[in-house]
């Protein structure tokens, strides 16, 4: 993704962004969320954009090797990201095994 750079090398800081970036979903955007209700609700949920952008703009803060370079970047990896884990959603069921295509 233009705009998103992780310095060459070893493959942790890689590991540590996505760690990162668990821990921010997990304990920093729920509160997010819930300060952000009533924006959320006016634009029917596509605020949840802005705020998936921001979480992935303070990992890059906090993870040093890891570098977001402006909010079109960071808008635009969290769509990415929020495409991927929407299919893995849908293709992977309860259980933990592949659904069928």
């Amino acid at each position: 993704m233009p705009g998103i750079t992780l310095d060459d090398g070893p493959v942790w800081p890689a590991l540590l962004a996505g760690l990162v970036l668990a821990l921010v979903n997990a304990v920093v955007r729920p509160v997010l969320m819930l300060i952000t209700l009533p924006l959320t609700l006016l634009t029917l949920g596509l605020f949840l954009l802005v705020l998936n952008a921001f979480c992935l703009w303070l990992t890059s803060l906090l993870v040093p090797g890891f570098a977001v370079q402006s909010f079109k970047a960071a808008f635009l990896g969290a769509l990415l990201i929020s495409v991927v884990s929407w299919a893995l959603t849908v293709f992977v069921s309860d259980s933990g095994r592949l659904g069928r295509l």
